[in-house]
């Protein structure tokens, strides 16, 4: 089955960077947009960046200037340089990516499991 995972959350105090990634595995056959959503508590979840095959990105007004999405293709990996955090950017970060597997032959959306991200000193 096809799997997103996450790794790199973190306590970081504001003004701090943490850089998140999300691997992509199990029968895939390509990846096309990888994004990165976030939620915090009480709020509904909300588009942080995403990343086309070709490397076009997109961003939250919220975030530009201070994060950056990238994708290493050979890797099946999408991560997320966060710099400058705010205690606003405090959120539990997923990643999500349109992939085509083996299992469906079809494009199909996939999430990983969350990763937690908090910025306070």
């Amino acid at each position: 089955q096809v799997q997103l995972v996450e790794s790199g959350g973190g306590l970081v105090q504001p003004g701090g960077s943490l850089r998140l990634s999300c691997a992509a595995s199990g029968g895939i056959v390509s990846i096309h947009d990888m994004a990165w959503y976030r939620q915090a508590p009480g709020k509904q979840r909300d588009l942080v960046a995403s990343i086309t095959s070709s490397g076009s990105t997109n961003y939250a007004d919220s975030v530009k200037g201070r994060f950056t999405i990238s994708r290493d293709n050979a890797k099946k990996t999408v991560y997320l340089q966060m710099n400058s955090l705010k205690p606003e950017d405090t959120a539990v970060y997923s990643c999500n990516a349109l992939v085509v597997s083996i299992f469906s032959w079809k494009r199909e959306t996939y999430w990983g499991q969350g990763t937690q991200v908090t910025v306070s000193s």
